[in-house]
């Protein structure tokens, strides 16, 4: 039963390879890519097998990197060191049998790069553009979504990020789900669509955007501010956090207000996705 459970989704045809110099250069094809299991029925990943291969990948495309695969008790000093550099880069690792590992790709010399199809944007390459939004009048909506661990709960932020007209959407480099198969097939089509940037300090971003002249703004339900009563300024930037944890304290010290979306006594919370919907809602609803 246990071998049906790997093999159920398998995409791939059964193919015998020799592990000469020129095999170990040869990507995975698109019949060699089986769905992530714990994205059963989301669409595929992209996986990538081979040492070289995925140490390319986290020296040059470290954010399309959602999770790596590595053989159990492999004894190989290089994919120790691609599991230092993997962590270093915030990418999930996870100890697999070979023929997990298998069922991805193959040859792989024991490490699988799943990839997330969506290209984020370093920061590098819009930065000017939200900078000098301030400067030259143009209206600018930035959302911040944090501390989300549920894919689902992330693919519902980027479908609703895109319908209100958020212009960007930052995620922080560690400590919430990738974008996943799963957020993907939660945005219903927005994650090909949104722009999305992960920079590696969030909190540097957010204190540079503030500095030129952004309205920070924060969504919480410890606070008094009413968010549907608030004024809110052409050039904003508007954060949430996961539902357990709320605003994380790095962006609520920058807040310039931290808003709260009404509710009845007796409700615990909204999740971050439907607060989130909400604030940018009374954003766009005077604006779209």
């Amino acid at each position: 039963m246990e071998k049906n459970r790997y093999e159920k989704g398998r995409r791939f045809k059964e193919r015998s390879f020799v592990r000469t110099p020129e095999s170990l250069k040869i990507r995975p094809k698109a019949e060699d890519v089986a769905v992530a299991m714990s994205d059963e029925g989301s669409a595929p990943q992209v996986a990538v097998g081979g040492i070289r291969e995925v140490r390319e990948l986290l020296e040059k495309e470290p954010m399309r990197v959602h999770r790596i695969l590595f053989k159990q008790n492999s004894g190989d000093s290089r994919l120790y060191a691609l599991q230092k550099q993997a962590k270093k880069n915030h990418v999930h690792v996870q100890q697999v049998e070979t023929r997990i590992l298998d069922s991805y790709a193959r040859p792989n010399q024991g490490v699988v790069a799943l990839c997330n199809e969506k290209n984020l944007l370093p920061w590098s390459e819009v930065e000017q553009e939200f900078l000098e939004a301030v400067q030259n009048k143009e209206r600018k909506l930035i959302a911040v979504a944090t501390n989300i661990e549920d894919p689902r709960n992330l693919g519902a932020c980027i479908r609703s990020a895109l319908g209100l007209g958020v212009d960007l959407l930052l995620l922080p480099a560690k400590g919430m789900c990738g974008i996943t198969p799963t957020v993907a097939k939660t945005s219903a089509g927005a994650l090909e669509k949104m722009r999305i940037c992960r920079p590696e300090n969030l909190e540097a971003v957010i204190a540079e955007l503030k500095k030129v002249g952004y309205q920070v703004l924060g969504l919480d339900a410890d606070t008094e501010t009413n968010l549907a009563a608030f004024d809110f300024a052409e050039q904003v930037v508007l954060a949430v956090g996961g539902e357990d944890v709320g605003l994380p304290p790095f962006i609520r010290k920058q807040c310039d207000a931290v808003l709260r979306i009404p509710m009845k006594a007796d409700a615990h919370s909204y999740n971050a996705s439907v607060a989130l919907s909400l604030g940018l809602y009374e954003w766009a609803r005077k604006r779209l």
